[in-house]
């Protein structure tokens, strides 16, 4: 089994590979904050994520089966690095997420989301990956103060807002997407397609046990609520997995930080124009704040520190 993958062998993607895989990143990603908005009109949160990591398995193991792909032995263990990313990485945030949407309007969602880049910057520092520099922490910082807005009321007092627990579900799923960036790239190497798809079957096979074990099976589901589920197993959790990773294994896990610093806008945008939801002069100033806190922790990029070699 091969180690981890070489930063040196793989060069980056640039140009228009790079900036074609961002936008369509962070429009993917973006939207599906909207479109969990709608599903879960339709059908309970455990079966939603259980049926959109389904599809969007099917879907992405039958386009590893017809490029060729070859798949690891299942006493390989890619497939326990995998299952800890499916469950990181898809069905814990994907619960949290939908959950929390039940109260939280989607922008909202997608803002607190947002202080992922930063969590990342901390996390990869422990890890070793990278070096945490002054201006990460002061752009941490000015995150939190972002955050903390979003769970003050409207008049500023000194309570929280009523739906600060489902708040904090979204922050959860924020952080696990963080964990899974930093993970993601400590992996062995693997074919970005190959891991999608393993990582996929995962997060559907135990989104599917936590769904039997919480709810009843769904009866009949409506069309707006099917083309929704379709929507996200086709889009997030199928194409836009492997784009992800492949963009973690070529340009490492503080640049696709950078990427998820634009899904907020469109999310925010689509679930006003879209969804006619309200934009509250309070949710605009948190929304900058986080912003500003994550552009500015960007700063001038420090150099990554070498991780400890893998060896299987």
């Amino acid at each position: 089994m091969p180690g981890k993958s070489d930063p040196i062998s793989k060069p980056p993607l640039t140009g228009l590979a790079y900036w074609s895989a961002a936008i369509f990143l962070v429009f993917i990603w973006g939207s599906a904050f909207n479109l969990i908005e709608i599903a879960i009109r339709h059908v309970e949160v455990t079966w939603l994520v259980s049926f959109r990591l389904f599809i969007g398995a099917v879907c992405l193991g039958a386009l590893a089966l017809m490029t060729g792909r070859k798949f690891p032995p299942f006493k390989d263990t890619r497939w326990l690095w995998y299952l800890v990313l499916g469950m990181t990485g898809m069905t814990f945030p994907f619960l949290l997420t939908a959950e929390g949407q039940k109260e939280i309007d989607s922008g909202v969602s997608a803002i607190l989301v947002g202080v992922m880049p930063l969590m990342t910057i901390v996390l990869a520092h422990f890890s070793k990956m990278e070096q945490l520099t002054w201006r990460k922490l002061i752009g941490f910082a000015i995150g939190l103060i972002g955050t903390f807005i979003l769970f003050m009321p409207e008049d500023f007092g000194l309570k929280l807002v009523e739906e600060w627990r489902s708040q904090t579900r979204v922050l959860g799923a924020a952080f696990f997407y963080a964990i899974t960036t930093v993970l993601a790239k400590k992996a062995p190497d693997t074919d970005p397609l190959v891991g999608a798809v393993i990582m996929t079957l995962w997060g559907a096979a135990i989104a599917t046990a936590i769904a039997l074990l919480s709810d009843p099976v769904p009866g009949a589901i409506a069309r707006e609520g099917w083309i929704t589920i379709a929507a996200l197993a086709l889009g997030s959790s199928g194409i836009a997995t492997a784009v992800y990773l492949s963009v973690i294994d070529r340009n490492g896990p503080t640049e696709l930080a950078k990427i998820n610093y634009f899904p907020p806008f469109v999310a925010v945008l689509l679930g006003v124009v879209w969804l006619g939801e309200p934009f509250t002069w309070r949710i605009g100033v948190a929304f900058a704040i986080i912003m500003f806190g994550v552009w500015f922790a960007k700063g001038k990029a420090s150099p990554a520190i070498p991780s400890e070699p893998q060896t299987d």
